[in-house]
């Protein structure tokens, strides 16, 4: 048995369920309604079809995000996800360049690699490089005057932790943002490269080995493991190329406003809301929700 969570966030209304519902029954004429989760926010449909072409036929509806995921288990134990541009509304390498005046040239390497055209590594040592010399305290200004969380991101992890689950950010960049990150917004663990830097200067190098897209999933499974956790227990969240193998190996994996290399692989997208419609995902209501 599948479930579609619908979410439209003070939008969502009878009339667009039942088109949701029409579009479902061309796959299963038996699908059906089964709850509000939050009236007008978001709900859910029941359906026995084949999950990823009822996610297809769902998607045709506009400005709604939808997960369409088997209904067993659906509050997952461990969150995995991505820092830059997920987490974070940010490229933090991007910004630190800006203090060394080269934002646009390595900003541009920078999309390459998410875009999956560049090797992760091989991108990420070349940028690296270009930043030798910077002092390290540009790293303390990047973080006060450039980082910040995306919309809903204390609020998804802070509530998952809240309900027992452990919450893992991953990075292909480095723990001096990817630590501060996580205490702030509420991560139990992190994993990410370690930046080179000598005498109050970054040195240019990172160290090994590289966490890229193979390393973010053996993280993935390390952590799952430790905690004694199945495949389905995970949800995964990520954007670019570098987190397709977490993605692929979580049991609900979510391509968050995801370049198209990742969104073609996950679950689910979410395009249209904040971090937090991954509670909605989860089957949890609006009134269980953290405080962030």
């Amino acid at each position: 048995m599948g479930i579609a969570t619908l979410i439209a966030a003070g939008r969502l209304d009878d009339r667009l369920v039942d088109r949701a519902l029409g579009l479902l029954r061309e796959l299963d004429p038996g699908a059906e309604f089964a709850d509000w989760i939050d009236d007008g926010d978001a709900a859910e449909l029941r359906f026995s079809a084949d999950l990823r072409a009822a996610r297809w036929v769902l998607e045709a509806l506009p400005e709604v995000d939808v997960v369409v995921q088997s209904d067993r288990p659906r509050f997952r134990k461990l969150l995995v996800a991505d820092m830059d541009s997920t987490i974070i509304g940010q490229e933090c390498i991007d910004e630190l360049a800006d203090f060394a005046g080269l934002k646009s040239e390595i900003a541009a390497i920078t999309e390459r690699a998410m875009q999956g055209q560049l090797d992760f590594e091989a991108a990420l040592r070349e940028r690296v490089a270009l930043l030798a010399g910077l002092q390290e305290e540009a790293i303390v200004r990047c973080l006060a005057e450039r980082v910040r969380p995306n919309p809903g991101a204390m609020t998804l992890v802070q509530t998952m932790r809240g309900l027992g689950a452990s919450c893992l950010l991953v990075s292909g960049g480095f723990l001096s943002f990817a630590e501060p990150v996580a205490r702030e917004v509420g991560f139990d663990r992190v994993h990410a490269n370690r930046l080179g830097i000598a005498d109050a200067l970054l040195t240019g190098e990172v160290g090994s080995p590289v966490v890229d897209s193979e390393g973010k999933r053996a993280a993935l499974i390390e952590a799952r493991q430790e905690l004694g956790l199945q495949r389905s227990d995970v949800l995964a969240v990520g954007d670019g190329a570098n987190d397709r193998l977490m993605i692929e190996e979580a049991g609900l994996g979510v391509a968050y406003r995801a370049k198209p290399v990742l969104a073609e692989v996950a679950d689910a997208c979410v395009n249209h809301h904040g971090l937090d419609a991954l509670l909605w995902a989860q089957g949890i209501p609006r009134r269980e929700w953290a405080t962030a």
